[in-house]
């Protein structure tokens, strides 16, 4: 599990995801400077480390490079949870602590991530008395 980004890493990645394409240092940075001042080497250093580290890859451009993301931020962060919750001596009140933590929405969100991971033949198993339509047959 990589280790989580820095606050300089984050924002830098969150445009590479946002934008979801190979970006230039140039776009970054124009994109950064929007919300503080940043120099060029400094988006370069950034973008160089985050390929060091495996974030991004790239490929040359004439004398510049495209960075484009490996993963996904949602990849990203399902890392972050489970090197978490596999960090815990008890994982099972660990999650009990973060489900207490939730909104009904994000609890939904789970439910209906947990019904897609686990299909609807494993649904039903799980559920024999549930009702399925299965298209009049």
């Amino acid at each position: 599990m990589p280790r989580p980004l820095g606050e300089l890493e984050d924002a830098v990645m969150t445009r590479v995801w946002k934008w979801n394409r190979p970006v230039t240092v140039r776009e970054v940075l124009e994109d950064l400077q929007q919300e503080r001042s940043i120099a060029y080497t400094t988006v370069m250093t950034v973008l160089d480390n985050l390929h060091q580290k495996g974030w991004v890859r790239r490929e040359a451009e004439g004398r510049a490079y495209r960075y484009e993301a490996v993963s996904t931020r949602a990849a990203y962060a399902a890392a972050l949870m489970n090197d978490a919750w596999s960090q815990s001596d008890n994982p099972a009140a660990a999650l009990v602590a973060f489900f207490g933590m939730m909104s009904d929405e994000q609890r939904q969100a789970l439910r209906d991530a947990v019904r897609i991971v686990q299909g609807p033949d494993r649904a039903q198993e799980e559920n024999p008395g549930s009702v399925v339509d299965h298209g009049g047959r």
